[in-house]
């Protein structure tokens, strides 16, 4: 069932969007290589407790960090620990806010000092993709608008849509309806309505789209092993406009 957002609770979102902000940026300025993904976990959630909010991801079935750390062919769902950060890396960050009871979601993949013109490519497409996806989640549109945004982008520039995973509603809850695929997908449609909020989250490969989980049980890499990029906003949807609230 989607739950739709009064004014006040899209302020409260809004507000755990600007603690994720903070801790973003935070991590966004640490990121070099030497720097271990254990110690980019303890920055965001030094930033994310320090303004009195609670990281969303921490205990989330039993899931052991603060954030989701994804290096090159790793998808999502990388978990914080003593691998050492590396020149010509790119790096997915996924990050989640409780505050005051709202829950805000947020994720960027960066390149770590100078890349591969392939990879450099990946993660700019994976942008694109998030923004054209965000202009089409408007009121008045379907889900299925997104997902044909992602794809369509993704696939024109060469690159394949992960199927697995996907967009989800957000606010009251860290995963909530409706799932938002990023590829045309055949089951439910909803229509966009004002008051939904929602992250999109782009999952883009170089390769195959096809993954495999980890024994780690958390960790999703690539089948071939090229590298994948992930984008997400947390974005709002009014009458007259979609407000990105995670945007920094």
């Amino acid at each position: 069932m989607i739950e739709l957002k009064t004014s006040e609770d899209i302020d409260g979102i809004r507000q755990a969007s600007g603690i994720l902000h903070e801790a973003m940026d935070a991590m966004e300025k640490a990121l070099a290589p030497g720097i271990t993904t254990r110690e980019m976990d303890a920055i965001a959630r030094r930033v994310i407790e320090s303004r009195g909010a609670t990281p969303a991801f921490l205990g989330y079935y039993d899931y052991p960090a603060s954030l989701c750390i994804s290096i090159n062919e790793e998808v999502i769902h990388g978990i914080p620990g003593s691998r050492i950060i590396q020149e010509g890396d790119i790096v997915g960050l996924d990050c989640g806010v409780i505050y005051h009871g709202y829950f805000s979601d947020c994720a960027v993949t960066l390149p770590v000092g100078k890349v591969s013109r392939e990879a450099e490519k990946l993660i700019t497409v994976t942008k694109e993709c998030l923004a054209r996806a965000i202009e089409a989640a408007k009121a008045g549109n379907r889900v299925g608008d997104i997902s044909k945004a992602v794809y369509t982008h993704a696939r024109e520039n060469g690159f394949d849509v992960v199927r697995e995973y996907c967009g989800h509603g957000v606010g009251f809850n860290l995963h909530e309806d409706p799932q938002i695929y990023n590829y045309p997908h055949a089951g439910a449609n909803p229509k966009l309505k004002a008051g939904m909020v929602v992250a999109i989250e782009p999952m883009i490969n170089e390769g195959t789209w096809k993954v495999e989980l980890l024994k780690d049980g958390w960790t999703v890499v690539t089948q071939d092993k090229k590298n994948s990029a992930h984008c997400e906003h947390t974005v709002a949807l009014f009458e007259d406009r979609t407000e990105i609230l995670t945007k920094w």
